[in-house]
């Protein structure tokens, strides 16, 4: 049975800006944290994709990536994950294979199928004020895999394109969701599948039950493996992880209420006049979170393990303060000795 002694422990880094501080030491804080994650015995470090978003400074995840893995020696690297509608994938495949020309055997590729932005913010980042639609993705993906592989049909228009450094350096390759779209397409692919529970847990069980049951083996995977990102905030105790967890419940209920903002401080958290209304729609946001000291931070993850039966826990932390995001690993990593896969 899956615990925390045998399964993997990652991370997933948004680059959160806390309130007065700037993007350009958000993006520090990020390389400081990797160094921290790879110290504690992390497995992976993932930089996820978000635009037209002042609280959130990871907005260009390959160049992120290039400077965490300069950063570090043995971490694997990569992208939770480069919203693929919004990048031609001839760009996607020069640009992670470049990664993986430099980091060879530590960059890892997921792709989402979501710009991950407002609306507009997506038209401007595609040129292209035509709707997004599903019907896309398999279309995209199979163009960024023939470009890494070079393996177009003849009569293809891209035959003859050369992706330069992408063919031949192929990084390792999830499929992100938090639908159950993108996770029958890793099953029926034989993709590892990596699942946002930490903004879509209603649709945890669901997606997953779909990858396993849709997963046909590859050359990538003989068995389906699931990857769970949770909301995951770690302190000495309690009432100390829920006081520096409160500014995050009210930044994300500012972002789903149309008006993003910074990481607000915990001081500002604390003094924010909230109505009912407030406290029963962050109630209802953060049910899922796993908030606390060591034991309860041990049971939460416990918990999610046994719900789901993930082959591999991804924790994000996002706090207005890179020392409290650092002793978040601290505790999380504590629980026990972070192993390697086989």
């Amino acid at each position: 049975m899956a615990d925390l002694s045998n399964v993997p422990l990652s991370v997933l880094d948004l680059a959160p800006v806390g309130a007065g501080r700037t993007s350009a030491q958000a993006v520090r804080d990020t390389i400081e944290l990797s160094r921290h994650a790879e110290r504690l015995g992390y497995l992976r470090y993932w930089l996820a994709e978000h635009h037209s978003m002042p609280g959130i400074a990871s907005s260009a995840p390959a160049v992120l990536i290039g400077a965490v893995a300069a950063a570090t020696t043995t971490i694997r690297v990569g992208s939770g994950g480069v919203m693929l509608p919004n990048h031609p994938p001839l760009v996607v495949a020069e640009q992670f294979g470049t990664l993986e020309a430099l980091h060879p055997g530590r960059i890892d590729l997921g792709l989402g199928r979501a710009p991950g932005t407002d609306p507009n913010t997506a038209r401007a980042l595609r040129r292209s004020a035509d709707p997004l639609s599903a019907d896309d993705f398999p279309q995209q993906l199979g163009e960024l895999l023939a470009f890494f592989g070079g393996d177009f049909p003849a009569d293809h228009p891209y035959a003859p394109i050369v992706a330069t450094p992408g063919r031949g350096n192929q990084p390792a390759m999830w499929l992100l969701g938090s639908s159950g779209y993108s996770a029958q397409v890793a099953g029926i692919l034989g993709l590892p599948f990596a699942f946002a529970h930490h903004f879509s847990a209603q649709n945890t069980l669901p997606a997953l039950r779909l990858y396993r049951e849709r997963f046909q083996p590859s050359e990538v995977l003989k068995e389906p493996y699931a990857l769970v990102a949770a909301s995951v905030v770690g302190a000495d105790n309690d009432e100390r992880a829920e006081y520096l967890a409160a500014p995050l419940a009210l930044a994300m209920m500012s972002l789903r209420r149309g008006r993003p903002i910074a990481f607000p401080t915990p001081e500002e958290a604390a003094a924010y006049d909230y109505t009912a209304e407030d406290r029963a729609f962050i109630e209802n946001l953060t049910s899922h979170y796993i908030v606390g000291g060591p034991s309860t931070v041990r049971a939460g993850l416990d918990d999610l393990l046994a719900t789901t039966g993930a082959d591999e826990l991804m924790v994000t932390t996002n706090l207005s303060a890179l020392s409290d995001r650092v002793r978040s690993l601290e505790v999380i990593a504590a629980l026990r000795d972070v192993s390697q896969p086989v």
